[in-house]
């Protein structure tokens, strides 16, 4: 997805109209599934015409790239955010858990992403997953690295495989915010008023994350 999946007539009209149909794109990609959803559906309740839509996206899969690429623009923005800052590379990745516990409650955004493995069409599914994927990839790499460097990270540790494992820890805590069965996974590991402990959740990712990326001292 290096290019906008968009027609030159989408990027004219008011952004408020542009964020009004992405919005309800976004919901209704997100409750039915890319395969189920109802272009005509989308177009009634963004207010526009179905003709209209169709001069703004040529297919109802060019509108789902647009809905995941706006969502990955702004994934980019605030890790990026986090990365430039001049903080210590835990506080650093305490920011991005903070981040998720903020964003991902009630987010369309994260129960759309969270069944694009899903997806019946796999090229559809893997296109997706290397853009989406590939930023979080890139920038948690580089934590890792610019850790190492600064020497707060062990340097035994392969940047790529921290940069995965960090990943599928803050992966499957937007999921314990956003989806119901991860809510409820959630629940049953650390109790049924986990979801209220937020600075208890933050303080015991962070121990985690720490006693495998620093060095133990003698």
């Amino acid at each position: 997805m290096e290019h906008l999946h968009c027609k030159p007539t989408f990027l004219n009209i008011s952004a408020q109209k542009r964020e009004k149909i992405l919005s309800v794109a976004t919901r209704e990609f997100s409750e039915n599934g890319f395969e189920n959803t109802n272009i005509n559906l989308i177009a009634k309740k963004a207010g526009v015409s179905v003709g209209s839509l169709y001069k703004y996206f040529d297919t109802k899969r060019e509108l789902f790239l647009t809905v995941v690429q706006a969502g990955i623009r702004q994934l980019e923005q605030t890790l990026e955010f986090v990365y430039q800052s001049d903080e210590p590379i835990l506080a650093k990745l305490e920011s991005v858990i903070r981040s998720i516990q903020r964003t991902s409650r009630d987010s369309e955004l994260i129960r759309l992403y969270g069944g694009i493995s899903a997806q019946e069409n796999a090229d559809l599914a893997r296109e997706i997953a290397r853009d989406m994927e590939g930023v979080s990839a890139r920038i948690y790499k580089e934590l890792i690295r610019q850790g190492q460097a600064q020497g707060e990270i062990r340097p035994d540790i392969d940047a790529g495989m921290a940069a995965f494992m960090l990943d599928n820890i803050f992966m499957s805590l937007q999921f314990s915010y956003a989806c119901e069965y991860y809510e409820e996974r959630f629940r049953v590991y650390a109790g049924e008023d986990i979801l209220d402990r937020d600075d208890f959740v933050v303080g015991q990712i962070v121990k985690f994350v720490k006693s495998a990326l620093q060095r133990q001292e003698e």
